[in-house]
């Protein structure tokens, strides 16, 4: 599926926990993808204000690290190494998009989004893991990461306004 054939679902309204922590996140991811919908490479790839660095197809890059990072290597414990970025480049998804290839990025949000998803089927809201020598449980991490996508929409609903006015949820 493209981007421009993303169809958001409205999170459940009446549902369990799980459901509903996990429908609102599908609910950011898609809204991501749809700010993004039937722009140019070179749109995706715009600054919001100078001297920020924030595009769209920075907080996709972004996010797939985000995915990466709080799925693979909080939760699972792996040595799953950055996409996008290094000890010397912290802010490399968000800063090395000029030359990035676009359809590859997209992609790896899939990827990523799609390795989340095997993850958490496999662990309950009250299932734990260490980072930072911390214990988190996956109740916890899903609010976050609603949290998080919540706020980089608000970015992306900015950006794609300033591009070509394009405004709504």
């Amino acid at each position: 599926m493209g981007i421009a054939d993303v169809e958001r679902v409205d999170p459940p309204l009446v549902a369990d926990e799980r459901a509903t922590l996990i429908g609102f996140l599908e609910y950011h991811r898609q809204t991501l993808l749809v700010k993004c919908a039937d722009l140019t490479d070179e749109q995706l790839r715009r600054r919001a204000v100078p001297p920020s660095s924030l595009s769209l197809l920075g907080l996709v890059r972004h996010l797939s690290e985000v995915e990466r990072g709080w799925f693979q290597r909080g939760v699972l414990g792996d040595d799953a190494p950055p996409l996008y970025w290094t000890e010397s480049n912290r802010d490399g998804d968000f800063d090395d998009v000029d030359d990035a290839n676009v359809g590859d990025a997209f992609d790896e949000f899939a990827r990523e989004c799609a390795r989340s998803r095997e993850i958490l089927a496999a662990r309950t809201l009250d299932d734990t893991f260490v980072r930072r020598g911390e214990t988190i449980s996956i109740r916890w991490l899903l609010a976050h990461l609603i949290e998080e996508y919540a706020r980089h929409n608000g970015h992306a609903d900015l950006l794609r306004e300033v591009i070509d006015g394009v405004t709504g949820e």
